[in-house]
């Protein structure tokens, strides 16, 4: 069996019917849209689906599914959407798929917001195998990508065809590796918010509730209110 897929439809199925449902992006999360858009034409639930990047609301609209915007809806009730690295905390690095300021914002709407990816993305520390992926400015992006060395990483500005790579809102990427990988997730995402110019980061800190890890033997949930619950009995 596909791990993404198996991660995929174990997510669907946390859909009800009548809900908001924001469509993440990225290979696993299109899995999701397309179980959805299955679950659509076998069962007949109605949803909304809000999506992420363009490529998503395109699956989306494939797979069936009625499309809007956050301006229409300002809660969605679940997103499934994927991510680079997971930790033991539920912290995440996203943004590969270069989408990571709209999956920010629909996440920040939302009120379950449900993660699915295979064991490979399974981190004990932030960084040490995905890049930090980190939306900027066009204007002067060279000045900022010094500003973003300065905290100890080395960012490479992402391009496609030997042209920088441009996303859904016009911003370009710096992937920043860290050679031990990133030690304070938190602290590091406040001191990048602080760099005139940075749009976003791909440090997803406290957001994701529910995190579903496909394998080839079936999917496994990690909820975060189980995680904190285990924290306080220590």
């Amino acid at each position: 069996m596909n791990p993404k897929l198996v991660a995929a439809a174990e997510a669907v199925k946390l859909v009800r019917d009548g809900q908001v449902v924001g469509l993440g992006s990225g290979s696993t999360a299109e899995l999701a849209i397309l179980e959805l858009g299955k679950r659509i034409q076998s069962e007949g639930i109605r949803v909304i689906g809000i999506p992420t990047s363009r490529k998503s609301e395109a699956v989306g609209k494939g797979a069936g599914i009625p499309i809007s915007t956050l301006d229409e809806y300002d809660v969605v009730d679940i997103t499934i959407d994927g991510a680079d690295e997971v930790d033991p905390h539920l912290d995440l690095i996203k943004g590969l798929g270069g989408a990571l300021l709209r999956e920010k914002m629909v996440a920040e709407a939302t009120e379950k917001e449900v993660i699915v990816v295979d064991e490979s993305k399974l981190v004990q520390q932030l960084g040490t195998k995905a890049p930090l992926p980190t939306e900027v400015v066009q204007f002067s992006h060279h000045h900022i990508g010094k500003r973003i060395a300065s905290l100890g990483c080395t960012p490479e500005l992402r391009s496609v065809d030997g042209k920088p790579y441009v996303t859904d809102n016009g911003n370009y990427i710096f992937d920043c590796r860290f050679a031990k990988g990133i030690e304070d997730a938190r602290r590091l995402d406040s001191e990048l918010h602080s760099i005139v110019g940075i749009v976003e980061t791909g440090l997803f800190i406290d957001i994701a509730d529910i995190v579903i890890v496909g394998s080839c033997s079936g999917a496994r949930t990690i909820r975060r209110s189980e995680l904190d619950e285990e924290r306080l009995l220590r």
